[in-house]
């Protein structure tokens, strides 16, 4: 990816809506919450948001911060910083590589699961063979990662801004209703005020050493650090922008996205 002059987001909240989105995935609604219940709830939880409002918030900053500076992807981006800083740019972009096939194998999974609610289909979901028949199956599994994989595609084909932008202000939005709504939901259904309970309240028993790198780790897989991913979306960032400010909105809603997530499970 070269000098960037000619395409970007069109605004503040377009800017953030898109890399909130990249952040907000899978580390978030699914990863979140195991760890969260693996180690004692509102330590982890209290200890998470630690880290992610210091240790994260400086890294995301600074890797915005980069991308915007050079207006280049991670490779470029560091190898204009420094010659010898290239083969950081190198390691962070593999890591997307490497992220990519199982992301979109799940993102079909989604699909199907998707294709069964709007059928009308959703109580067969429940059944206990469901998942494993249609991973078993030849073709199904690989239909829904190709339509998967072609619906990413049409949306990067439009761009930056008429392709991930549009599609973060419509579907970040849907998102945050149906989760919010969902949560509430959950918390409202009877017994699930002790899982609340467990969740939000600090146990300090249960802090440790193993707590907090949980934590750190789910820092870098929920807030897509150290991926390439924010330093890129940084070079599309307009220099009228405020980098701080929008920082904070991006961590604050990719941490919210996870909290809730991990009271919904």
């Amino acid at each position: 990816m070269g000098e960037n002059k000619k395409s970007g987001f069109s605004s503040k909240i377009g800017f953030v809506l898109a890399t909130a989105g990249s952040a907000v995935g899978l580390g978030n609604i699914w990863r979140f919450p195991y760890l969260a219940a693996k180690h004692g709830g509102g330590i982890f939880l209290l200890t998470y948001i630690i880290i992610a409002l210091t240790f994260g918030l400086c890294l995301m900053t600074t890797e915005l911060a980069i991308g915007r500076k050079t207006g280049l992807s991670a490779i470029g981006a560091y190898e204009k910083l420094n010659k010898k800083w290239k083969f950081l740019g190198i390691l962070t972009t593999f890591v997307p590589f490497m992220i990519t096939p199982y992301y979109s194998v799940i993102g079909g999974w989604i699909l199907k699961y998707a294709s069964a609610f709007v059928s009308g289909n959703m109580a067969a979901t429940t059944g206990e063979t469901y998942f494993t028949d249609f991973i078993a199956s030849p073709v199904a599994p690989i239909i829904f990662f190709a339509i998967f994989i072609l619906c990413t595609a049409a949306v990067l084909l439009f761009g930056v801004k008429d392709g991930i932008e549009k599609a973060s202000k419509v579907m970040m939005p849907a998102l945050v209703v149906l989760i919010f709504v969902i949560a509430v939901f959950i918390v409202t259904r009877e017994g699930a005020l002790a899982g609340v309970v467990y969740y939000l309240k600090p146990d300090f028993s249960h802090f440790s050493a193993t707590t907090v790198m949980a934590a750190m780790g789910q820092l870098f897989y929920s807030m897509s650090i150290a991926m390439g991913i924010m330093v890129t979306y940084g070079s599309y960032m307009k220099k009228d922008v405020k980098i701080t400010t929008s920082t904070a909105q991006i961590a604050i809603c990719d941490s919210l996205f996870a909290i809730v997530s991990a009271l919904i499970i």
